[in-house]
């Protein structure tokens, strides 16, 4: 899944700095904290860090956990790893390609049309793509870590109070 706002709703929202200090006490109260209301809001907050662990929940991963699966969220701006944005893809160049009235029910045709557009062998193609794609960024990390391994681990650089422009040292 990609990380669409959509698709990212918290189950139970956790405090931010934008919210109202009453609001955050009342937050830490229902979770069982005794709070001293005194606090100023960034005390609060630290307060909220040591146990949002516990409530930094997503309803979609919930929800996954009843039947036992789990959801694999995407890396951002990674749509290349996403297999039905190639086929969501195809289905608004029909629309876009199509519409020519600018009519809902007939925007709504094309979208059913361009949804059947995309065929099995189509989507096929697409989740391969997508497989190459993930191997080509697995290959990268993979030998960016070997690189990573072969440099030495500390560099020391020398100050010797000299101010010359010459670098042939």
């Amino acid at each position: 899944m990609d990380n669409v706002s959509y698709d990212s709703v918290k189950k139970d929202p956790i405090p931010t700095i934008a919210w109202k200090k009453d609001k955050i006490v009342e937050w830490l109260t229902s979770k069982g904290c005794n709070v001293n209301t005194s606090l100023v809001k960034y005390l609060l907050l630290e307060k909220v860090q040591e146990i949002r662990h516990h409530y930094d929940k997503y309803i979609i991963d919930e929800e996954a956990l009843k039947s036992n699966k789990t959801v694999l969220r995407l890396p951002p701006y990674h749509c290349e790893l996403n297999a039905i944005e190639m086929a969501w893809s195809v289905v608004k160049n029909h629309v876009k390609n199509n519409n020519t009235p600018f009519k809902i029910n007939d925007v709504r045709q094309l979208l059913i049309d361009g949804i059947r557009n995309v065929t099995p062998d189509m989507w096929a193609n697409f989740v391969n793509h997508t497989i190459k794609e993930e191997d080509k960024l697995c290959t990268v990390d993979s030998n960016t870590d070997e690189l990573l391994d072969q440099q030495d681990t500390y560099h020391v650089m020398q100050i010797t109070g000299d101010t010359s422009s010459d670098y042939s040292d």
